[in-house]
């Protein structure tokens, strides 16, 4: 009894460090579906270990209803683990998440086939997935990744890694064990590649218009360039 005590005082804490909105300990309680999801699992997944297989799908199913959050009662949860704003999360069977793991509204960890095996996506400690991002197979998520919001993620993530994309990709590696998603800072190889084409494109045209000066070429209006000063300037 101590150790569930002990244990659901763990998981509220974590509400209040992970979430700045967090008032007070009965607004937790009453108003984060994460955490409801949460606590409703552990109750599945004892009955699911007691092979009460058709209670366990009915507590699963009365904590989708009740929080929008669907968790398997087979999935294996550890400490510390938070859903931020849950609604949409989906959570596959086999499913295994370590330690002071943070997922946003709209991830899931979704299996790729149809075999009665290991199918779903293994999360290592310190883990933060972003919104709407998702994880398929049984590929493993490294301690301290990060997987930036909506990307579509099929294979392992080494330890420290930034994912983002679709398909995902690393883009960078960091530090493990550091418990952050500052969404607007990640890496957009996206958006590096489309700045650098246009950099190299505007240096072309000012090579060309150097070398239809000395040929004493008029040189036509050129519209793409004027394109690009509308879309940087709109970009500011």
């Amino acid at each position: 009894m101590a150790n569930i005590l002990h244990t659901l005082r763990e998981d509220v804490e974590t509400v209040f460090a992970r979430d700045p909105a967090a008032r007070s300990k009965v607004e937790v309680l009453l108003f984060y579906p994460g955490l409801q999801a949460l606590w409703l699992h552990y109750a599945a997944h004892r009955l699911w270990r007691l092979r009460l297989r058709l209670f366990a799908r009915a507590v699963s199913h009365f904590s989708r209803f009740l929080t929008g959050i669907e968790i398997h009662p087979g999935a294996t949860i550890g400490r510390r683990f938070f859903i931020d704003h849950g609604s949409g999360v989906v959570i596959g069977e086999t499913a295994e998440i370590g330690d002071d793991v943070l997922i946003y509204q709209g991830v899931v960890l979704g299996g790729t086939t149809l075999e009665k095996k290991k199918r779903h996506p293994t999360i290592g400690n310190n883990v933060v997935v972003g919104s709407a991002a998702i994880l398929l197979g049984a590929i493993t998520i490294g301690d301290g990744a990060r997987i930036g919001a909506n990307s579509v993620v099929v294979g392992s993530v080494p330890p420290g890694a930034v994912v983002v994309g679709v398909p995902g990709r690393v883009v960078e590696d960091r530090s493990p064990h550091v418990m952050d998603l500052e969404h607007g800072r990640l890496p957009d190889p996206f958006s590096d590649a489309i700045r650098l084409i246009t950099e190299e494109q505007g240096r072309l045209a000012d090579r060309l218009a150097r070398l239809e000066q000395a040929q004493g070429v008029s040189r036509a209006v050129d519209e793409t360039s004027e394109k690009n000063k509308e879309v940087e300037k709109d970009s500011e």
